[in-house]
């Protein structure tokens, strides 16, 4: 395999060289080779690239913790190849990496496909509570999963080699890498901005989606100015892989006549590459639909900076479920002690840099344990999983509080952390 430099992704190419460079996007957990069977047919007209998430496929495992960051190192890749102006299709995860770069570097992008995206993928809650799951558990119960996620059970059924095959993607996958891949998800929120997107879009479903479905590709559709929708019948959450000849043949379309500016990339000319081989390797999927924001009251609204950057740590750590029961009580009387924890506790205390977040949660636990609040003790046993202590940790933790707190308080304490721990760390069925 080829030295892959830390900003870049492993890359391969197919088709002729001197066509117009079109990029296909893979989602979380699955590698290239997801697209192989639109490559034959898209490749007689482009030159096609293809990426692979870091960590997935056996590529490096250098995590990267936002879609931003995965966009820079797919620019990087694409920089260092020549390559300047293309086409963009991605599922998924690699859906809002189109996104993406449709908002923040339209200048690079001729045409736009998203397959089974969303604007915002669930809730942050939701990707952190699997980020608990894969530390503790490794990634065996996410690859269990996969295909009930991903295909429609009929399919599952009739292509058991494929199933497994998805089912290995996901296991050969780096825990690290997919974890980070989950907070680039949790994080992830364009609803306000699709108005910006100002490339023609095809937004692509499977009509049987459970994960993102046809609700969050109408919800691009209505945003971005030049999009339309195209639902594929008999599809899940995977639909290049489910039903390839219609995915291939709305992609011919759509990048046939709606690319700007047609073979006119702007790239220099591509240098003879030599595909990066990969053993072979199957897929993953992202999350559910997309939630509404919380109300703010109007008091807290108006806080300043500090507020704004204490809340937003508030809902990493202790979650946006917590958070948004918390604020929808902050009327009159309780508003300004809502206002006063955010800020202070959260905007100042927390935001300070000389201990990181996972040293906080010792601390925080150690401090519930001696003051008796078992209420609180539970939503930071949460919060520590979230923040990354492992089981094993907060049992440390918790084993130290009943040396200098009190084997009552301790035992106490194991009793709501064990609770807690189970809740969290037991993969759904």
């Amino acid at each position: 395999m080829s030295e892959t430099p830390p900003n870049t992704l492993q890359y391969r190419f197919d088709g002729p060289e001197d066509a117009p460079v079109l990029i296909l996007g893979p989602s979380l957990g699955t590698t290239w080779h997801m697209w192989d069977r639109q490559v034959p047919e898209l490749a007689k007209q482009w030159r096609i690239f293809r990426f692979d998430l870091p960590g997935h496929g056996g590529a490096p495992a250098r995590p990267a913790g936002s879609v931003a960051e995965l966009t820079a190192r797919l620019l990087a890749t694409l920089d260092s190849v020549g390559v300047q102006r293309f086409g963009y299709a991605g599922c998924a995860l690699g859906g809002a990496i189109g996104i993406e770069l449709s908002l923040r570097h339209p200048e690079r992008l001729a045409s736009l496909a998203v397959v089974a995206a969303s604007p915002r993928f669930g809730t942050a809650d939701e990707f952190r509570q699997r980020g608990v799951i894969v530390r503790t558990n490794g990634l065996d119960p996410i690859a269990r999963t996969a295909p009930d996620r991903w295909f429609t059970g009929g399919f599952a059924a009739a292509q058991p080699a494929i199933t497994e095959w998805a089912v290995q993607m996901v296991r050969t996958t780096d825990p690290g890498c997919y974890i980070a891949a989950c907070e680039a998800l949790a994080a992830f929120d364009v609803r306000p901005e699709l108005g910006r997107v100002g490339v023609p879009t095809l937004v692509l479903v499977g009509s049987d989606d459970q994960v993102t479905g046809p609700a969050e590709a109408r919800t691009l559709v209505a945003g971005i100015p030049d999009a339309r929708l195209a639902v594929v019948p008999g599809a899940s959450h995977l639909v290049p892989v489910e039903q390839p000849a219609a995915v291939t043949d709305l992609l011919v379309h759509h990048f046939s006549t709606a690319w700007q500016m047609p073979f006119d990339t702007g790239q220099t000319a591509l240098p003879s590459t030599p595909a990066v081989p990969v053993p072979a390797a199957p897929p993953q999927a992202v999350p559910v639909a997309e939630i509404a924001p919380a109300a703010v009251p109007a008091q807290l609204a108006a806080a300043p900076d500090r507020y704004q950057r204490g809340l937003k740590i508030r809902r990493e750590v202790l979650g946006d479920a917590h958070v948004d029961r918390a604020l929808a009580q902050a009327d009159d009387f309780a508003g300004d002690f809502q206002e006063f924890v955010t800020r202070y506790s959260w905007g100042e205390i927390w935001d300070r840099p000389g201990l990181d977040r996972r040293t906080r949660s010792c601390v925080t636990l150690t401090a519930l344990v001696a003051g008796g609040h078992l209420e609180e003790l539970a939503l930071h046993t949460r919060a520590a999983l979230r923040n990354g202590l492992t089981p094993d940790e907060i049992k440390e933790v918790l084993l130290q509080t009943a040396v200098y707190c009190g084997v009552p308080a301790a035992n106490s304490a194991f009793r709501v952390a064990q609770q807690v721990i189970r809740e969290e760390t037991t993969p759904a069925e």
